[in-house]
């Protein structure tokens, strides 16, 4: 599998922690939980080591997702991109059918907070920008029903 994740550097920093912690910290947490709770006799009847063992194969599990993300994160910073068109890492004026200006920009899929204004590239928002003008009307189809935006503005901040 060599296909890239791309991401700003923030969501980069932040997964990097977030293995750095399972690694350095909470792997070593479980194991020590594993051999207390081996200490109080029989497996079989064990709720504490079968909780650590689940929390173990957990923390095992998402340790080897981070690392597959990070060692082929493609991190972009939106400082040195430019132009007209809505791409990955650009900020996004819209303003919707009820003349609200709404500001969000397209980050990676580990990134993505719509309260914090962040889409995720893959979100179907982020889908009808991309490649789009200032000037542009777009359609996007949601759960709750069709959604319309002008493009009001496209920065790189």
């Amino acid at each position: 599998m060599s296909e890239t994740f791309p991401m700003l550097m923030e969501g980069y920093q932040k997964l990097s922690a977030e293995l750095k912690q399972l690694k350095s910290v909470e792997r070593q947490a479980v194991v020590l939980a594993i051999e207390e709770a081996r200490a109080h006799g029989d497996l079989s009847e064990n709720a504490e080591y079968h909780a650590a063992k689940d929390k173990q194969g957990f923390i095992e599990a998402r340790i080897m997702v981070l690392e597959g993300k990070v060692s082929r994160a493609q991190v972009i910073d939106p400082l040195t991109l430019s132009g007209e068109r809505v791409v990955f890492g650009a900020t996004v004026t819209l303003i919707d059918e009820n003349d609200d200006e709404i500001v969000y920009q397209l980050v990676g899929e580990e990134e993505g907070d719509v309260k914090a204004g962040r889409v995720s590239f893959q979100s179907p928002l982020a889908r009808a920008l991309i490649g789009r003008v200032a000037g542009a009307e777009i359609e996007v189809i949601t759960p709750g029903g069709e959604r319309y935006y002008e493009i009001a503005k496209v920065e790189f901040k």
